[in-house]
């Protein structure tokens, strides 16, 4: 049942959408009725066809599900493009890796960027799993001046070894799908996914012993032990996808920017819900086992995950700030000005209601984080002002 406030979709989402949920009944019978959250969330986010990222639905933007900074404002593509444009004059014909490239647009307005602050990368290669959302970029792309269009490649995915240059990822980590945990009076219980279609339920069984340790290894590491009933998650992909990136990168950066914070603070007695999010036409709520193959499903980030398996790397965590702090002393100011001043006036005051969005503390400047990770260059621009690196 779709809960009370969402639009109901229409036939052909509909349509979609009971292709996903034959699919997951398959593998809900297959697992004997207790999916493994992570399996379901990438079965309803990432399975060919059907999943929300390789189906044809709009994401993004007003006619999408849910907005992201570049859709906001070409502030962001600025900033990050000052961010990154050190490594890249550090780094002698060094690239630029987007990872989950969206619209397209935070690699049109970082690409114009660069070239006005006259550090073109070598190349500017996008990964991107959705071949909707890849057909979209290369759509939008295809506008930018020719010297700059003819950098940008997409490729099927990450390069084993030997990238030099920037790896760019903005609101990806947060996709990466999770388990599901409950602590109960008995120990420590897997969440996952059981009954048929239109009856989606949650189902318990006793945690797996990796499951189980990494919980008891939480607890230790907070030095405190879950109350009864506390439910919460835990990265399945993230350390392996920080390491990926670690074993990708010869010479340079990774800047990853999400939703999320360190792990004692993912893990406060009062989160005792977890962090589990759905955005379906805008609209934020909790319950991931409706809509399947129609609504984004996400996970904030434990940056302190992203610090360890970074570390483990041989990687250099060169800073950690909120996304408002990394924009300002990476040029928000000016770049506001340089975006907003040659417009109208009432085009002018959206712009510049937009752009406030990216570093208002209720909105997107606090929740976001910006975590720059390194291997053989230094880092300053982004992280000079307030560096929570020690908050990891």
């Amino acid at each position: 049942m779709i809960p009370t406030g969402l639009p109901p979709p229409d036939a052909d989402a509909a349509g979609h959408s009971a292709r996903v949920q034959d699919a997951v009944d398959a593998a809900i019978r297959a697992a004997g009725d207790c999916l493994p959250f992570d399996e379901y969330m990438t079965l309803v986010l990432y399975a060919p066809g059907l999943g929300y990222y390789s189906a044809g639905s709009t994401k993004l933007g007003p006619a999408g599900d849910f907005t992201t900074a570049p859709e906001l404002s070409a502030v962001f593509g600025g900033c990050v493009a000052n961010g990154i444009a050190e490594v890249l004059a550090a780094v002698d014909g060094g690239s630029v890796l987007e990872l989950g490239a969206g619209s397209g647009r935070l690699a049109r307005d970082t690409l114009l960027a660069l070239d006005r602050l006259g550090t073109r990368p070598a190349r500017y290669e996008i990964l991107e799993v959705s071949p909707d959302l890849r057909a979209r970029q290369a759509e939008l792309l295809a506008g930018l001046p020719a010297a700059l269009r003819a950098r940008v490649h997409w490729r099927e995915s990450l390069p084993a070894a030997g990238f030099r240059g920037v790896i760019l990822a903005n609101e990806v980590l947060d996709a990466l799908p999770v388990r599901r945990f409950r602590v109960t009076e008995h120990g420590v219980a897997e969440l996952g996914v059981g009954g048929a279609r239109d009856a989606r339920r949650w189902v318990t069984r006793p945690a797996p012993a990796a499951l189980e340790g990494r919980v008891r290894t939480i607890e230790a590491e907070l030095g405190r032990a879950f109350s009864a009933g506390y439910e919460s998650e835990v990265s399945a992909y993230l350390p392996g996808f920080v390491a990926s990136l670690g074993d990708a990168l010869e010479l340079g950066s990774i800047l990853l920017i999400d939703y999320g914070c360190p792990r004692h603070e993912y893990y406060a007695p009062d989160r005792r819900r977890g962090t589990l999010a759905c955005f379906y036409r805008h609209r934020m709520h909790d319950d991931p086992l409706v809509l399947e193959g129609l609504q984004d499903l996400t996970a904030w980030v434990d940056f302190t995950a992203v610090a360890e398996a970074a570390t483990a790397r041989g990687l250099d965590i060169a800073g950690y700030t909120t996304q408002s702090q990394f924009l300002l002393d990476a040029g928000f100011t000016a770049e506001v000005e340089r975006v907003c001043a040659p417009l109208a006036d009432l085009a002018r005051l959206n712009a510049l209601s937009a752009a406030q969005t990216l570093v208002l503390p209720g909105e997107m400047g606090e929740r976001f984080k910006c975590i720059a990770l390194t291997r053989g260059v230094d880092v300053t621009t982004g992280f000079r002002g307030r560096d929570y690196t020690n908050r990891l």
